[in-house]
């Protein structure tokens, strides 16, 4: 053996000190323990005994140089003296950091070279053209990302490297290169890497032919479909072992010529956009370890052949279009490590044989419509440690016996009907995230026996009694979601110091009371989430003070008293601030945190103005400054990306300002109850996203803005309670509000027929199944929070507020105006309505029978027309209808009967003198009938002064004993600031209702409250309103 040469020595270690060595970059996931191979190079050993040197055992000259995995960082020079080795007929670099340096030209060099890897270096630039003089490569690999390679300098490397076997350019771009290239190809090639290599057009499908391919990896970009190659039906590649296909259109089928792929090993066709059933022949590829065909197109049941694939280890089928049982044959995949068939549309329970699958890891079902109790034969799998069921229809308790998931750290159950008590297992395996949030769990929580848990989410359940003591031993806890159960019990947050790396804490909507202790002084230093909300707070909590990295800070629906503490405006990274629903009084802050999204100041007594500063928020996503007392005008800009503004029930007057930009990113914009004037901006057709308008119960003096038309997500309108006036009508043929759910013109000056052009392009209205599913709620998301949009109804002849517009919700209010005319037949294909009201105007004509075809109609207000005729026999089909009023018209003949109309009292009829039958005493054939139930019970609601007498008396000394209290002593400050702020007559009782009264009369009203108690204890019954 010969020692290698003094010149190549000393070559190897100048290149030695062109290098720092970096054990932090780029990869030390993959290359193992921190050594690099160079540290073995030193001046007086033998080179080729050198870690990573390989010499000619005749001549001694150094034939191939492995540094891969050797942390080297620094740039490459051009002049290295790695090009005095023009023996080297092997280089491997890969996973170093060269500092995004480029390949030198030099590198032609090594004219004896036949593999070349330079993978994953930070390599980065054009691939030199000199790298296709190298005529004897074998094998070459280039992936970087930051590469590319022109098409000359491929064409010539095809060309020239007729004796290359492996070609990998993962990750290099090669956008400008034509895939028709590829088929120049050496028909020696075995393996082909080109992954995210940005090719676009038709792949050759000629690459399946090449007889000895053995690899061929090959994407697109994600979510595009600029690369295309069609699957062969026949003469594919026999030795072909691995096939891996991404973010492509393969050509819509798989075929069942895939049988032929008999040595095939590796399978993966993820985003092909495949479609049609799972071929059956698939069962034919004996030696498949690994098989993916997630996120495609694929429907029907899978086929019972793919239990044959016994060799099979991971089988991904999820995110298709699926469906049928889970086919039992899956049992026979013994050697299965992972099944994922999460995101289709099984039904039916688990099967049992599920259970023999004794070496998976890995089981995700989730997002099926799979039923039935969860299958016992579960807790076979042993080995078994992420199990995903969430987002079916699973019901039933947990299995008791499920005992043996020693290895189980991942169970996430949520989003089923599952109910009964936790069984105790769940509380002593070892688990680092559990997952039971939204369903019907009932009981106790019992103490945890380990404190592995990251992450717990228990809410959304029935789950009753006091939070475990445990839980403050559970040091690794990052997430604690405990909201929206019936827990009752007073927590310490105390309770919380040891859970030092807990970063989300939600305890929410609970009958829990959250006592603040003044002299707390833990901080939770990771804490970046809070949600507080209806947890009977009276103060801040103090140990969020000084948690800085806090994110979002929800304590909505408490008592909080005072003024926002200015500790709020230092949180720099706060996103989310939530205090709506309190008793928070002065002026919103003149500084607050500048990244944030949401602002929820709703249900307060801020009073003043807006402060400017609003203007400057530019992340500002959502603000809601409703039911407050604020004044003056809305400031005249918008923050630039607000996709929520919500003023309603403030004091705000003058014209509405904005000149809406013509980049308006706005989906909901209320400023109901306010006293705004003027005309409605028409730049408001720039906010092409708007969802909701809701100008209602304003001073707006305009025509009825039919330029909102051209709006495509417009659902709902309310133009309510202003002095609009003029024709409501289409100005273009085309159609127009095309997703409409709700409109309200009530309490205008709208006259002319009813807008019957826009009636018949409601196709919102006309489908009620068209969201399917369970019925969701108009909301704006952020992030891992929601907002649910409001909408003021008239129910009954009073004003009720929703908390949340639900998608499947109908209703056009057109009542109090000066609309003539006939009722359109067109009214009657409106079939998802849930509210018609076209009271107090001058209809005439007939009641159309198509109304009748309205079989989601819960209210229908037809009072005070000129209606004549008959009440059509086909109104009776309205099973939902709970609320009917026809007086006050020309009504005549026999009332229907049946259904819902056998529940309507007199008053539903009144004023129709020609109107006869059940519940009018006016018989049909001339002979009297008795009294209605409903006549009785209006006898029992006669108006009696004694009520008056009893609830004056009692209030008035009450009232004037706790007035002289309260602003005598102060005392208790909540009741003292409420009264404080009556300049506007305006208080709270209980949490969620407001309502308006002149400044002397208020104690009188709040002290009565406990004589009207006395009053209804002596009548035993309620107003039913």
């Amino acid at each position: 053996m010969h020692l290698c040469s003094h010149e190549e020595a000393l070559a190897l270690l100048q290149f030695k000190t062109s290098f720092s060595i970096d054990y932090t970059v780029p990869y030390p996931g993959y290359c193992g323990e921190n050594y690099s191979k160079i540290e073995s190079w030193k001046e007086g050993i033998d080179c080729c005994s050198w870690d990573g040197v390989s010499c000619d055992n005749v001549t001694g000259h150094v034939i191939a140089l492995n540094l891969s995995c050797s942390f080297l960082c620094g740039t490459f020079p051009s002049n290295s003296t790695l090009f005095f080795l023009r023996n080297l007929q092997s280089l491997n670099l890969a996973l170093n950091d060269f500092r995004l340096s480029k390949i030198p030209p030099e590198i032609s060099q090594f004219t004896r070279l036949k593999h070349l890897d330079v993978s994953s270096s930070q390599f980065s630039g054009q691939v030199p053209r000199e790298i296709a003089h190298l005529p004897k490569l074998v094998s070459l690999n280039l992936s970087n990302f930051d590469l590319i390679l022109e098409t000359t300098t491929f064409k010539n490397l095809v060309h020239n490297l007729s004796e290359v076997r492996e070609l990998v350019l993962s990750g290099v771009n090669m956008t400008s290169v034509n895939p028709r290239f590829f088929m120049n190809l050496s028909s020696s090639l075995t393996t082909l890497d080109l992954w995210e290599s940005a090719l676009r057009g038709n792949f050759p499908n000629t690459i399946f032919h090449f007889p000895n391919l053995k690899i061929f990896y090959l994407s697109g970009s994600f979510g595009g479909r600029n690369l295309t190659i069609d699957l062969p039906s026949s003469n594919w590649s026999s030795p072909l072992q691995q096939l891996r296909l991404y973010d492509m259109d393969c050509g819509r089928r798989l075929p069942e010529s895939i049988r032929d792929l008999k040595s095939l090993q590796f399978l993966s066709l993820l985003r092909c956009y495949l479609e049609g059933s799972i071929p059956t022949s698939i069962g034919n590829l004996s030696e498949l370890a690994f098989l993916d065909l997630s996120s495609n197109q694929f429907f029907g049941p899978i086929p019972a052949s793919i239990g044959n694939l016994r060799q099979l280890t991971f089988l991904a089928l999820d995110s298709n279009n699926l469906s049928g049982q889970i086919p039992s044959s899956l049992a026979n995949l013994t050697q299965l490590t992972l099944l994922d068939l999460c995101g289709n549309q099984f039904s039916g329970p688990i099967p049992a044989s599920i259970g023999n699958l004794r070496q998976l890891a890995i089981l995700a079902l989730y997002s099926n419509n799979l039923s039935g109790q969860i299958q016992p034969s579960l807790a076979n799998l042993t080995q078994l440690t992420v199990l995903y069921l969430f987002n079916n229809q699973f019901s039933g308790p947990i299995p008791f016996h499920a005992i043996r998931f020693s290895k189980l750290s991942l169970l996430d159950l949520s989003y089923n009907l599952l109910n009964g008590t936790l069984p105790p297992w769940i509380f002593t395996v070892p688990l680092v995230e559990l997952y039971l949030n939204h369903n019907q769990f009932q009981g106790q929580i019992n103490q945890f026996q380990q404190n592995s848990l990251t992450h717990l989410d228990l809410s959304n359940n029935k789950l009753q009694g006091s939070i475990p003591n445990s839980i403050a031993n559970l040091v690794n806890l990052s997430y604690l979601d405990l909201s929206s159960n019936h827990f009752s019990d007073l927590v310490e947050p105390d309770m919380f110091s040891a859970l030092q790396n807990l970063e989300t804490i939600f305890l929410s909507d609970n009958n829990l009371f959250l006592r603040m202790n003044v002299n707390t002084n833990f901080t939770l230093p990771k804490l970046t989430r809070v949600s507080f909300s209806s947890c009977n707070l009276s103060e801040f909590p103090n140990f969020i003070r000084h948690s800085n990295g806090l994110q979002s800070l929800v304590l909505s629906k408490n008592s909080i008293c005072g003024n926002i503490p200015e500790w709020i405006s230092e949180k720099d990274d706060l996103e989310i601030l939530d205090l709506s629903h309190n008793n928070l009084i002065g002026k919103i802050p003149n500084c607050l945190p500048k990244l944030l999204s949401v602002l929820n100041l709703q249900a307060n007594y801020f009073d003043g103005n807006i402060p400017k500063w609003i203007c400057e928020k530019d992340h500002l996503a959502i603000l809601d400054l409703s039911h407050n007392n604020l004044i003056g005008k809305i400031p005249n800009c918008l923050p630039k990306f607000l996709s929520v503004l919500n003023l309603q029930a403030n004091y705000f007057d003058g014209n509405i300002p904005f000149g809406f930009p013509e980049v308006c990113v706005l989906q909901n914009l209320n400023l109901h109850g306010n006293q705004m004037d003027g005309l409605l901006p028409r730049s408001l057709v720039n906010c092409s996203m708007l969802e909701v308008l809701d100008i209602g119960n304003n001073s707006i003096e305009d025509t009825f803005p039919h330029w909102l038309e051209s709006l495509p997500d417009l659902q709902v309108l309310v133009l309510r309670s202003n002095k609009f006036h003029g024709f409501v009508q289409s100005t273009k043929e085309s159609p127009s509000f095309p997703k409409l759910r709700v409109l309200d013109l009530s309490s205008n000056d709208f006259l002319g027929p009813l807008p019957l052009r826009y009636m018949k392009n409601f196709k919102a209205m006309m489908d009620p199944h068209k969201d399917g599913g369970s019925p969701k709620y108009m909301k704006m998301s952020t992030g891992a929070n929601s907002y649910q949009y409001s909408l003021v109804v008239t129910w009954k002849g009073f004003d009720y507020e929703l908390q949340g517009i639900l998608t499947v919700f109908s209703s056009i209010h057109l009542s109090n105006n000066m609309f003539e005319g006939e009722i359109p037949d067109v009214m009657g294909k409106l079939s998802s309505l849930k509210g018609l009201n076209l009271s107090h105007n001058k209809l005439t004509g007939y009641i159309p029978p198509l109304l009748g075809n309205l079989t989601n109609l819960e209210w229908l207000d037809l009072s005070s027309n000129e209606l004549a005729g008959k009440i059509p026999d086909e109104l009776v089909s309205l099973t939902q209808l709970s609320v009917l009023n026809l007086s006050n018209n020309h009504l005549v003949g026999r009332i229907p009967q049946g259904s819902q109309f056998n529940t309507f009292g007199n008053g539903s009829y009144e004023g129709n003198l020609g109107l006869c039958g059940f519940p009018l005493s006016k018989s049909c054939d001339g002979i009297g009938t008795p009294p209605s139930s409903f006549q009785e019970k209006d006898e029992l609601w006669r108006f009696d002064w004694r009520v008056v007498v009893l609830g004056y008396g009692c209030g008035v000394v009450f009232g004037l004993l706790m007035g002289y209290l309260v602003f005598r002593t102060g005392k208790p400050k909540c009741i003292f600031y409420i009264f404080l702020h009556l300049t506007h007559g305006r208080i709270w009782y209980g949490c969620h209702q407001k309502v308006l009264l002149s400044g002397p009369v208020v104690i009188f009203y709040a002290m009565a409250s406990s004589c009207y108690k006395l009053f209804l204890a002596s009548y035993g019954t309620l107003l039913d309103v």
